[in-house]
């Protein structure tokens, strides 16, 4: 048995744990990094890039039928379905060398291929390795749960991770779970010429605000997307080709391929925690704020620390971690500031609270400026104006900000930067925009909070009267 003793070992090379390890590295501790999978995780094998990638291929597929409103003649696109998911695995390609077993090497950083499980609160073993740590990173991510559907031990189904081997076109594509990955994965299907047939047991995209999630869900239905919301999944049945889901309410679905979409859940299983002292909740790891577990040695990051569970998460606890465990820098990690992006077409976005949050916990002190995308000249040249922006504010700086439309996911990005800086509205207000851009809309929406302290304020009309008669 090889015995190594390191500074930092990190179990799990996605992105989370891939950052920790280059970090670590690059400032000059010694890392050892453990994979018994694929380098670059989840987020590049089987989650933010390649459904990304498809949602590209759909799109273009709806640009041909989409174009005479631009004069253009729209024409019948000929999907090849193959060789949209030889396009997928042609972008996986394209970006796993920056995630690969060499360029991680080329930092100094030990890379074992296997699994690690813990032997001890400072020992884990990983294939005929036993690595002492002095510091040891939990990075190994989430996995498609897989709900106690009866029926479904018969019934072939298809997760986040079998999807992209799939070459067949589904006729038919039932999904089960209305979340961020289903909502997505049924437009990007639809657009590419598939029947699709979404079943949530609750609301559809539940997470986001209801208003601004309403806007999105309206495009779908409008594709022809069968969206099926408080479908409690009873059972399913069926064979390859043809499968049939029935809800608690009697309701029977009937598709060619099934879905499932209904969470994640922590990878824990064959880490041994218990040896090392590490306890454990419903949605993973127990953490504290500077995501220390119940080992105080050992950190959890990413979605296996039962947080948000978000490829940029990992990235921002990541940062944590490298401060605390490298640096011996105090550093908590907050979700305040944190945002969320749903990438359908109108998009999908929300950083901090929503407005029914904000108004719970501030009550008549919160307030919300809003925005119409129907009045940005630059959505209205593209013809997106299907979108709306809301920003909760509290004593001048915003708390929250949820955004449906046109490049949403891009709009987010600068009330994260507001909220992590504590900035106030009037700096948004105080920016300036080139015209005619999509991002004019955050400075739009600055505006309208304080439209109404500016036009419809009776004393400081008296003032500019009185200024005016004066003034030489």
């Amino acid at each position: 048995m090889d015995r190594i003793n390191t500074d930092i070992l990190v179990i799990g090379a996605g992105s989370g744990g891939l950052s920790v390890a280059a970090g670590a590295s690059q400032m000059g501790a010694d890392v050892v990094l453990l994979e018994g999978h694929k380098m670059g995780g989840d987020c590049l094998n089987f989650g933010c890039v390649p459904s990304k990638a498809l949602i590209a291929s759909g799109k273009a597929a709806y640009g041909q039928t989409h174009a005479s409103r631009f004069g253009v003649e729209n024409v019948s696109p000929k999907v090849n379905y193959a060789a949209a998911k030889d396009h997928v695995d042609d972008i996986i390609a394209q970006i796993a060398p920056v995630d690969s077993q060499e360029r991680f090497e080329g930092f100094g950083v030990r890379v074992i291929r296997a699994y690690g499980k813990f032997l001890s609160p400072t020992e884990v073993q990983a294939g005929d390795h036993v690595i002492s740590a002095r510091r040891v990173v939990i990075a190994t991510g989430s996995s498609p749960l897989v709900p106690p559907i009866p029926g479904l031990e018969q019934v072939p189904f298809l997760t986040n991770e079998t999807l992209w081997n799939l070459r067949e076109q589904p006729e038919h594509l039932l999904i089960v779970g209305g979340g961020p990955i289903g909502i997505e994965m049924a437009q990007a299907h639809r657009r590419l010429g598939s029947q699709v047939t979404v079943i949530e047991g609750g609301k559809a995209l539940g997470r986001d605000d209801p208003e601004t999630a309403a806007i999105v869900l309206e495009a779908l239905r409008a594709e022809g997307i069968t969206i099926a919301e408080q479908a409690f999944v009873k059972e399913v049945r069926g064979t390859s080709g043809e499968v049939a889901v029935e809800t608690q309410e009697g309701q029977i679905f009937q598709g060619s391929h099934l879905l499932l979409a209904a969470g994640r859940k922590p990878n824990i299983d064959g880490l041994d925690l218990a040896k090392a002292g590490i306890e454990t909740t419903a949605s993973g790891i127990k953490v504290d704020a500077g995501l220390k577990t119940t080992n105080r040695k050992v950190y959890a990051i990413g979605d296996v620390a039962g947080g948000l569970q978000f490829t940029h998460v990992a990235g921002y606890h990541a940062g944590i971690v490298i401060r605390s465990a490298i640096l011996g820098m105090p550093a908590k990690a907050s979700e305040a500031h944190v945002p969320w992006a749903t990438y359908t077409d109108p998009e999908l976005a929300q950083v901090g609270l929503t407005e029914a949050q904000a108004r719970e916990k501030f009550g008549d002190r919160m307030e919300v400026a809003r925005f119409d995308f129907h009045h940005n000249d630059r959505l209205i040249a593209e013809r997106k104006t299907q979108g709306l922006i809301k920003v909760m504010v509290v004593k001048g700086r915003p708390v929250g900000v949820s955004v449906a439309g046109h490049q949403a996911g891009e709009l987010i990005n600068l009330w994260s930067l507001v909220i992590a800086n504590k900035l106030k509205m009037s700096q948004v207000s105080a920016m300036v925009s080139p015209y005619p851009t999509i991002g004019e809309v955050n400075k739009r929406v600055a505006g309208a909070y304080f439209s109404p302290r500016l036009f419809e304020n009776p004393t400081l009309k008296r003032v500019v009267r009185f200024v005016q008669r004066w003034l030489p």
